[in-house]
């Protein structure tokens, strides 16, 4: 159900390869496994996960300009939209920056498949290295806007409502709830 649902969600704006969408599916069976033990996401239908995880990080990862890019995941947590954004586009780098540190072993244990994915197990604040872009999701930008700068001149968050640094607010074909915000 979870790939027939996956490519139907994406069609309008994403093409996948078929080992593609099996390594979104593995991610989403592990995510379900682990979210029993730990708290990686409050979203339990199989219909709502790929809506607002998978979905709606591909249609970012749609939006990237294209070219290999160094891209920062702030507060990962369970990997969006920073995984898919990786499966998507392995000519770029993706760090997922994670300071939960169950969430960082989850992250470490659901990317083993991807060597163009990092898992960086601490608070943005304390992470030196510098990117082309940042993007979050379900993460509000005055928890991010100190150190979002520091790390990348771009940043595209996928949130509900946007803050009044928003230059550009892209709807989400597949959300009623969620925009993309691209802050440059």
């Amino acid at each position: 159900m979870f790939r027939e649902l996956l490519v139907q969600r994406v069609s309008a704006f994403c093409t996948l390869s078929s080992e593609q969408i099996h390594q979104l599916e593995q991610h989403y069976e592990l995510m379900v496994r682990w979210n029993k033990t730990i708290n990686l996401t409050r979203i339990e239908s199989v219909e709502e996960a790929v809506d607002r995880h998978y979905a709606e990080s591909l249609f970012l990862a749609s939006k990237l300009p294209d070219g290999p890019l160094r891209i920062a995941d702030l507060g990962s947590g369970a990997g969006f939209p920073g995984f898919a954004i990786g499966v998507v586009r392995p000519d770029c780098h993706i760090a997922l920056i994670e300071s939960h540190k169950r969430k960082a072993v989850f992250l470490k244990e659901a990317t083993r498949a991807l060597p163009n994915v990092t898992v960086v197990p601490r608070r943005a604040e304390d992470v030196t290295e510098v990117y082309d872009w940042v993007v979050s999701r379900a993460v509000s930008w005055e928890d991010i806007e100190h150190v979002v700068f520091k790390l990348a001149p771009n940043v595209a968050l996928l949130c509900k409502t946007a803050p009044a640094a928003a230059k550009t607010i892209i709807p989400i074909p597949v959300s009623r709830e969620t925009s993309l915000l691209v802050i440059a």
